[in-house]
Formats: C-alpha cells, structure tokens, sequence
C-alpha cells in the first residue's frame, strides 16, 4: 500500500500547500514503512524537487480531463490512486484540493476528513485533529474505512527537506466533465492569500481606498499578502480575491496584523487560525481586541507610518 499525495503545480511552480503535504505523507510514511507517491496532474513533473520534499515516485498523469474541472480532474486522479493501491491519500485544502477532496474519497469509497490540521494519530486506530464552526474549534474524528482521504489546511505542516531522488512514471487517466472552462484568470504578481505567512489587512477605519498605500508598504515591507474586510471589497475600494472572512477566503498564517477592523464574528471566523493576531484600531473596546494577541490603540494614521518606518 502507498501514500498517494496530490502535486498542485500553477505558474511553474508548485504549491506551497502541496510541498507541506508531501512532507507530512513522508513523515508518515516513516513511521509505517509506506512508500509516498506524489501524483502531478498539469505541466511537467519535476521528480527532483518532488523528491527532495518526501517523495519515492512521481506520477505524471496523461490523459483527457482537460483544464480544471473539479469532476474530470477528480475521476482521473481517483482512478491514478487505485491503480497505485493506495491505502491514504493527501491533498491540500486548496481550492482545488476542496472540490476534489469529497469526489475522490467517494469514488475511492473512503472515509475522509477535511481541515486536518495535525499528523494522524495511529495508537488506537486512526484518527486526525481538524478544525471546526469556522476554525472556532477543533475535534478529534476518527477514520475507519481501508482507503482514507484527507484534506490538509495550509501552514499548518512544516515543509521538510528529505533529500535522495524520485522515479519518474507515466500513467493515463481519463475524465469526464460537464463544465466548460472558456477562460482562466488568475490573480498574478502577489503572494496567494492561503499560502502567505504574513498578512496585513485592512477595514473601513482606512476611510477610503487612496489610503491603502500605506497597507501595501507595510506588507511589502514584512514580505506579506494583503487583504481586505467584507465591507471594504464590497464599497470596491479591494477586490473581491482579498476578502477574508466567514464568506471570504480562510487564512491561517503566522503572523495576522488587522487595521481599522471591528473584528465582526463573520470577520474572525476566517482568520482566527492565525498563529499570532495584531489588532490596531482607534476604538478600545473593538471586538477584535478580544481576540488578539496584541493590540494597540490608536488611529491607524498614526500607527502605521511609525510600523512602516520601523519595518524597514
């Protein structure tokens, strides 16, 4: 049996999230003696860097399935994970990997958890840790089924480098699918949201999009992504792509710094994950403030040139 890991390949480079991935099914499979096959689906497999972060073998998928689509893609790579045997598949919680994630474990006829966000944990069956109501909590679920899919969150496993090489193998797989992609646009020239260790966020207290300068200099400065509070990409001062939040995207980096936020549940429950929160607001009793690590009060006119300056 094996651990079949989903390579996430865009821009030509993989994903950050499918390199953490790769190291969490390598560290598995030391314990367990498993080999770790990391299965590439679009552009051209590189087995050296698939290898230095855990991987035995490298899979290149052929085959018709087209662009992304969540049902062809989803039955080619189901297909791949049976022809391989394997006994547990990971895949990253991106977006691809949340559309692919419930399709492949039902074709595989596997249990499958979503949100994992700690190794599983094999002293009495197995059993993994993920996140729940929003990230708001977390809970222990246990997978009983011979085949298991989970679907990791981001920055959540450390990437580590293994070292030695990779076989490389061809196998085809075909898919069928019912949408039509006409065309494909894509956010370019910033850090992706999911992936980033640092983000710098920004609300209403900005009081208007000619500000937002001074969000993007402190993020270019710490080397972060920015992104935006519901509110603010719905006056269009940001686009919607920056929106994090309940109805937005879910982030869980590193370091999460929130200007001019209130810190509305819907808000918070999109980036309570976050390992360290700074909130700055003018308003002491901003709800945000409760959910921090630190806080300052202050205008955030007055705070920012002063981070901005000392970032540097």
């Amino acid at each position: 049996m094996s651990i079949v890991v989903f390579a996430e390949f865009a821009d030509g480079a993989y994903k950050k999230s499918s390199l953490e991935a790769l190291s969490a099914g390598r560290s598995i499979a030391e314990q367990n003696q498993e080999t770790v096959i990391a299965v590439q689906m679009d552009g051209d497999a590189q087995a050296d860097i698939l290898a230095q972060h855990g991987a035995h073998k490298v899979v290149q998928a052929s085959g018709n399935y087209g662009a992304f689509a969540s049902d062809s893609w989803s039955q080619a790579f189901a297909h791949i994970c049976q022809e391989l045997g394997a006994s547990l598949v990971l895949i990253s919680n991106t977006y691809c990997g949340k559309s692919m994630a419930p399709r492949v474990a039902f074709q595989l006829k596997a249990d499958m958890a979503s949100n994992v966000v700690s190794m599983p944990n094999t002293d009495n069956g197995f059993s993994v840790k993920r996140g729940v109501f929003s990230g708001k909590a977390f809970a222990w679920v246990q997978l009983k089924s011979s085949v298991k899919v989970l679907a990791l969150t981001p920055n959540s496993f450390e990437i580590k480098q293994w070292g030695g090489q990779a076989e490389l193998q061809s196998i085809t797989a075909q898919g069928e699918s019912n949408i039509v992609v006409d065309s494909i646009q894509k956010v370019t020239g910033k850090i992706p949201l999911t992936e980033a260790e640092v983000v710098v966020s920004g609300g209403r207290g900005l009081k208007g999009p000619e500000h937002w300068g001074l969000i993007e200099d402190l993020a270019q400065n710490l080397g972060a992504a920015t992104a935006c509070s519901k509110p603010v990409s719905d006056m269009g001062w940001r686009p919607h792509s920056e929106h994090v939040g309940q109805t937005g995207i879910t982030i869980k980096p590193n370091l999460y710094i929130a200007v001019g936020i209130s810190g509305a549940i819907q808000h918070l429950a999109g980036v309570s994950s976050s390992k360290v929160i700074v909130a700055i607001n003018k308003d002491p009793e901003a709800p945000f403030f409760k959910a921090a690590d630190y806080g300052i009060v202050g205008d955030a006119f007055d705070v920012l040139p002063q981070l901005i300056a000392a970032s540097k």
